[in-house]
C-alpha cells in the first residue's frame, strides 16, 4: 500500500474467489466482493488464453505458469492491476491492486506488482 495512489490490494485464490489477505479500500465497500469479482475476470483470461484454444482455464504444461501474466482493467477513476502468482505447484492465486488513476502509476504498480508476486512464498 506505499505505492503512490494505491487505494486497496488483495492477495485472491482465483479458483474459489476468496480473499486470503487485503488492506486499504474496496471499490465496492466489501474485500470479499471485490475478491469474488475479480477472480471472475481471472477465470475469464485463463480460459482466453488456455493451451490448445480448448477454453477450459487448464495452465499450460509448465508447472504452475498461468497463461497470462498479468491483466489491467482501466476505469474513469482508477486501474485494476491482477497479477498472476507463478509457484513450482498448480497455484490458482492472484494479486489484485486498485490504483487511482489521477495519483497513480501505472508502470510503476507493474513493476512493483511483478516484484511481489516474485517474492511472495506460498507453502
Amino acid at each position: 500500500m506505499s505505492l503512490p495512489g494505491a487505494r486497496g490490494a488483495w492477495l485472491v485464490d482465483w479458483t474459489s474467489g476468496l480473499a486470503l489477505g487485503s488492506a486499504g479500500e474496496s471499490p465496492v465497500g466489501d474485500h470479499e466482493t471485490t475478491a469474488a469479482e475479480s477472480a471472475e475476470l481471472a477465470r475469464a483470461a485463463a480460459e482466453f488464453e488456455s493451451p490448445a484454444g480448448t477454453g477450459d482455464g487448464a495452465l499450460p504444461p509448465e508447472a504452475g505458469a498461468p497463461p497470462v501474466e498479468d491483466l489491467i482493467v482501466s476505469t474513469r477513476v482508477g486501474y485494476h492491476v491482477i497479477r498472476f502468482v507463478e509457484t513450482d505447484f498448480d497455484s490458482s492465486v492472484f494479486l489484485h491492486l486498485w490504483l487511482d488513476r489521477s495519483t497513480g502509476n501505472l508502470a510503476l504498480a507493474r513493476i512493483r506488482l511483478g516484484d511481489l508476486a516474485e517474492r511472495l512464498v506460498l507453502g
